[in-house]
């Protein structure tokens, strides 16, 4: 997932956001979870999200739970985010 912060938003903001994804991690269901930000900012601040689920349930699961939403309306105030969920096999 790609989240492109929207121009204006201040550094404390961002460093927020990051730290309400990586408060994410311990959802049961998880197999790999990273956030970083991009280095590359000539079009804009981009953080990235990687990560890898156990099950399509919990991916479920996951987008269903309380810290989910908070970190999602959290980011829905700053940025604009593009997803690509896929199934490995």
């Amino acid at each position: 997932m790609l989240f492109r912060v929207r121009d204006g938003i201040g550094e404390s903001q961002i460093a927020s956001a990051i730290q309400a994804l990586e408060a994410l991690k311990v959802i049961p269901g998880l197999i790999e979870w990273t956030i970083r930000r991009s280095q590359d900012e000539r079009k804009g601040v981009v953080v990235v999200q990687n990560s890898l689920f156990e099950t399509r349930q919990a991916l479920a699961d996951f987008a269903a739970h309380p810290l989910h939403k908070v970190s999602a309306d959290l980011l829905r105030t700053m940025a604009d985010w593009w997803i690509g969920d896929y199934e490995e096999g």
